[in-house]
């Protein structure tokens, strides 16, 4: 299956998606002659369950009916973050500080372009990571993929959010 980011298409999307009262997180293109658009995205207060992603899905489908924004014929598919969500805005560097996460960058730093390193949080537009006892600062333009790492301080942080809401 051939993955590919839709950045160029959050510009169209993203107004829909915050109208309905929600927050992009991802939106990518998947397959290949049977297209998917995968939209992932989260309340304000980073929460999501299915009656969010069945609201912003009706959303989604009465916009692309009246708008018809990508050429040819495509499935949506809306669904949310997870707990070991991607981080893909500059913001969830500093939300998640503390926490690990997997990094891949475009062009190496340091000879590396993959770490599994905790997030130190942001430094300008600068992400800062700490892998094997390094600091590591690099521009988030250079980040290719990122992803929280499932751990126990995760999965507790989470637990105490959903209690609290």
């Amino acid at each position: 299956m051939v993955v590919v980011a839709a950045s160029h298409l959050e510009p169209v999307f993203e107004p829909v998606i915050e109208k309905a009262g929600f927050k992009l997180v991802r939106l990518r293109i998947m397959g290949g002659a049977a297209k998917t658009l995968q939209v992932m995205a989260e309340r304000p207060d980073g929460s999501m369950d299915v009656e969010g992603c069945a609201t912003l899905s009706h959303a989604l489908l009465d916009f692309i009916e009246t708008e018809d924004p990508i050429e040819g014929d495509y499935e949506i598919e809306v669904s949310s973050p997870g707990i070991d969500r991607p981080l893909t805005r500059l913001m969830d560097f500093s939300r998640w500080s503390g926490h690990e996460a997997k990094i891949e960058l475009n062009a190496p730093v340091d000879g590396r372009k993959r770490f599994r390193a905790v997030l130190l949080g942001l430094d300008g537009t600068d992400v800062m990571i700490r892998a094997d006892n390094t600091d590591i600062k690099f521009p988030f333009r250079s980040l290719a993929n990122a992803k929280l790492v499932l751990t126990d301080k995760l999965i507790n942080e989470d637990l105490k959010a959903r209690k609290g809401a």
